[in-house]
């Protein structure tokens, strides 16, 4: 009997949460706590969606916000068993942040069939609000669309007509290499190959070899976390950006730049739909964040405090926590806040600005975490395909 509620104490991994109230809203941040993903998401994801509730007051319709976190490990059937306990025996209401894209397509799955409100942040993949959509699924913050719109556009259009991938071999890989793939060919560009590379790998060598012999002008990272740091990292050792190649980081983040540092950064061209120092909002949220972790946020920690507090402004006007009703407020209201101001599409979609960056030079960063230089806005509706044109069967 005491190994059995272990065990379950154990899978709702909880953190931080008062008693279960069926009258209560309870919000679950269901990430990467431990593994590849942590430092992009990750506890810091779990800080940012309190701050969300902080700000939004600590409660709604005259109870208290509660929040619960778990680590699903990048395990789809972990990140299912999960989730599936929170909304049968904890009564949580809505689930967001959602690294790792196969865990956010079963999650998002499990939702639709149980009619609960989930709002992925960390994870990519454009499935989500594309062939996978359902009513009560959202999506925030970037997908890959927006990155390979983003980052491989700008470096197409600078001359880069020629790529070789290393694709990170699931959902989110398979999803952004096919959307930049896509994007190169439709610009003129050629793409002369790929390498699946398995999640949470420590040696590349043998991938970056045979992306150095393939000649491609740009090598596309379709990866991310310390995927993305070990690659550049190894990629420095080989030599490969000295010989004339250039590496594109198709999805790097702050967190990401921070742990390589500027000396291994420089110049890397990428997309992110929030950075702490763009403007007056962007550095509130960033100052307060800092005091409470000592970091500054990126977009995924960003982007799950603007869709925690999103979620709660939804459930105030509709007078309710009823998941059709929030739902239907979702999609109504303007997205307003410290991270974006966008809109929702009948797909899910929040649709918003993204920005282009390169990483500063040492020489040219003149504080701490000063770390990027804007080169470019992407407009939101060029950044993210229209609801009709997303593939997505609700709005057939």
């Amino acid at each position: 009997m005491k190994s059995g509620l272990l065990a379950a104490a154990a899978l709702s991994g909880l953190l931080f949460a008062g008693s279960a109230s069926a009258q209560g809203v309870k919000i679950g941040i269901l990430n990467d706590q431990s593994g590849v993903y942590a430092d992009y998401g990750g506890k810091w994801s779990f800080e940012a969606a309190k701050m969300a509730i902080e700000d939004f007051g600590g409660e709604v319709l005259g109870h208290k916000i509660e929040i619960v976190s778990a680590d699903h490990q990048n395990k789809p059937d972990l990140g299912t068993a999960i989730a599936r306990r929170w909304y049968e025996v904890e009564n949580v209401d809505m689930i967001t942040e959602l690294t790792t894209s196969s865990v956010a397509l079963a999650i998002h799955d499990l939702s639709r069939q149980m009619k609960k409100i989930d709002i992925v942040v960390g994870a990519a993949t454009s499935r989500l609000t594309g062939d996978a959509c359902q009513p009560y699924g959202f999506h925030w913050a970037y997908d890959t669309h927006a990155l390979a719109v983003g980052t491989g556009g700008a470096l197409v259009q600078s001359g880069g007509d020629s790529w070789f991938f290393l694709t990170a071999d699931y959902a989110f890989g398979h999803a952004l290499e096919k959307d930049t793939g896509d994007l190169v060919k439709e610009k003129g560009g050629k793409v002369l190959g790929a390498v699946r590379i398995p999640l949470n790998s420590s040696d590349f060598s043998s991938f970056l070899l045979q992306a150095q012999s393939s000649k491609a002008k740009i090598i596309g990272l379709a990866n991310a976390g310390l995927d993305t740091t070990n690659s550049i990292k190894q990629a420095a050792e080989f030599g490969i950006v000295r010989s004339g190649q250039k590496l594109a980081g198709l999805l790097l983040t702050l967190a990401e730049v921070h742990g390589l540092g500027l000396e291994a950064a420089q110049g890397l061209v990428l997309t992110e739909g929030y950075y702490w120092d763009r403007d007056d909002r962007s550095r509130d949220l960033a100052n307060r964040f800092f005091k409470r972790t000592g970091r500054m946020p990126n977009m995924i920690q960003a982007g799950t405090y603007s869709a925690t507090l999103q979620y709660l402004k939804a459930v105030k006007a509709a007078g309710t926590k009823d998941t059709e009703a929030v739902a239907k407020k979702l999609k109504e209201l303007p997205v307003d806040d410290l991270f974006a101001q966008g809109k929702v599409l009948e797909n899910g979609r929040m649709v918003h600005d993204l920005y282009l960056f390169e990483v500063k030079k040492p020489s040219e960063s003149k504080k701490p975490w000063d770390y990027y230089k804007q080169l470019a806005v992407v407009p939101g509706d060029k950044a993210f395909p229209s609801a009709k044109d997303s593939g997505c069967p609700l709005t057939k």
